[in-house]
């Protein structure tokens, strides 16, 4: 049974186009990921939900695979969570990493820490209460204020975040935030906003920060000041303070590799399927998604000024490319290709075993079960993927954490932590009823907001953005 198992990975991957040597290899790989993947399905704890059991761990030798020789894994860990930069993949393998050993989160009340005002510790669901006790992991979307994340975590917490180029996150914030960002939503398309964004821009206007600097913002530093190079090495000087890694998203697997180097992780930990990925808009046509859209599609020109307006994220992003690649240089080119190499051989298997449709991901509205469709925003399709059937308990529970949408896993995680506080749902996870934390009141406008705890406690009246704003300085 295993053997037949193992021959049709095989022709998953496509071996009979290699040489003997290959075969070989891939035959030992394919047929140790069998056993230990039997072992996992006949080991009894599988059957205790509090402590999932990894789908996914190969025998590999000390440098590449389930440990880092005599270094300790870091589980206090702060992840800065930036906007539009495959940052919820990354949040996805914290989710699988804690909710596999048992580890605290440090969660939101909502979804957010009261973005986009500046993080404060009372935002955090059961903050000092006696019946948490110690935070391990935090990575839900944040302005980033340390003083305040240092009142929650730990002080040996692992600090990091990620940046993307800066034209590429433009795009993706287009599409994603056109309705909410009152800069995007008067544009006829990113084309547009990009030849003159002057003429659609005011900084004064609530969500407009999605729409300019929007890393910087992210940060906790001022995105509408002027650029200057002073000012711009101050901010990357605050970054290196606070932050021991800073990834890269269009090198996401070489990130994953140094992290789970600085984490002394194992590589089957950090090894994810693409989360929240938006349907891609073909160039020069138009998307329709309730109503047309102008393409997003950018001449060089264009691109040129769009790093031009983002001019403070720009020099961020360039700082740490080449912090990143000196990094990378410092690892090893050649153990670099090799750990990636292996990352990508075990994200292929486990594609092959999860996901239906060879791994593709689809629109949310085909995904047959609705409890992992993910959370729908703006003008493009962001998608989804489905499982294999006729999977066993063990390795559906577990293909089914790689794939959970960032929102109900959330849930899934917050019902663990705190039971009193919301209804139990079944083993499947279906969707968790969400109790509103936020009370809106009418004032100005409904922007006055009273926040509670957990247990119903007040916690504290809100500060408006602009209030918050005028209090943000470059630290």
């Amino acid at each position: 049974m295993v053997f037949r198992r193992s021959a049709r990975r095989m022709r998953w991957l496509g071996c009979y186009r290699l040489g003997p040597i290959w075969k070989a290899l891939l035959v030992f790989v394919v047929i140790a990921f069998a056993g230990q993947l039997l072992g996992v399905i006949f080991n009894k704890s599988w059957m205790q939900p509090e402590r999932p059991q990894s789908l996914y761990s190969l025998p590999s030798d000390n440098t590449q695979g389930s440990s880092l020789g005599s270094c300790q894994p870091h589980i206090h860990i702060m992840f800065l969570k930036t906007h539009k930069t495959a940052s919820s993949t990354v949040l996805n393998l914290l989710y699988r990493f804690g909710e596999e050993r048992d580890l605290k989160f440090a969660l939101p009340l909502g979804y957010q820490f009261g973005y986009p005002l500046p993080f404060i510790a009372q935002r955090v669901k059961g903050y000092k209460s006696p019946h948490v006790g110690e935070f391990d992991i935090m990575g839900n979307h944040m302005r980033f204020n340390k003083p305040e994340v240092e009142k929650v975590m730990p002080p040996d917490t692992f600090y990091f975040s990620i940046l993307r180029d800066p034209v590429a996150l433009a795009e993706s914030s287009y599409a994603y935030y056109k309705n909410v960002a009152p800069a995007f939503r008067r544009a006829k398309g990113l084309g547009d906003f990009a030849d003159n964004p002057y003429k659609y821009y005011d900084p004064r206007l609530r969500n407009n920060h999605y729409a300019r600097n929007l890393m910087w913002f992210d940060f906790g530093l001022d995105h509408t000041a002027n650029f200057s190079l002073a000012l711009a090495k101050r901010g990357v000087a605050a970054v290196r303070r606070n932050f021991k890694l800073i990834l890269l998203s269009e090198y996401f697997d070489q990130s994953m590799v140094l992290l789970r180097h600085a984490l002394c992780w194992p590589l089957d930990a950090v090894v994810s399927f693409s989360l929240n990925a938006r349907q891609q808009v073909p160039t020069g046509r138009s998307a329709w998604v309730g109503k047309l859209i102008a393409p997003l599609a950018l001449t060089d020109k264009q691109r040129v000024k769009l790093r031009e307006w983002n001019a403070l994220d720009w020099h961020l992003y360039q700082a740490f490319n080449l912090t990143f690649w000196q990094e990378v240089e410092r690892f090893g080119r050649s153990r670099m290709e090799t750990e990636v190499a292996l990352l990508r051989t075990k994200r292929e298997v486990l594609t092959r075993i999860c996901l239906r449709d060879g791994g593709r991901p689809i629109e949310a509205g085909r995904i047959r079960d609705k409890t992992i469709r993910p959370f729908q925003s703006g003008l493009v399709k962001i998608l989804g993927y489905e499982l294999q059937s006729g999977l066993n308990n063990a390795t559906w529970e577990a293909c089914l954490r790689m794939i959970r949408p960032e929102i109900q896993y959330k849930d899934l995680l917050d019902l663990r932590q705190f039971p009193r506080a919301q209804q139990p749902s079944f083993a499947g996870g279906p969707p968790l009823k969400r109790e509103s934390s936020i009370l809106r009141a009418d004032d100005h406008g409904g922007k006055r907001l009273v926040e509670k705890d957990w247990d119903g406690t007040i916690m504290f009246r809100n500060q408006s953005l602009e209030q918050a704003d005028s209090k943000v300085r470059l630290r």
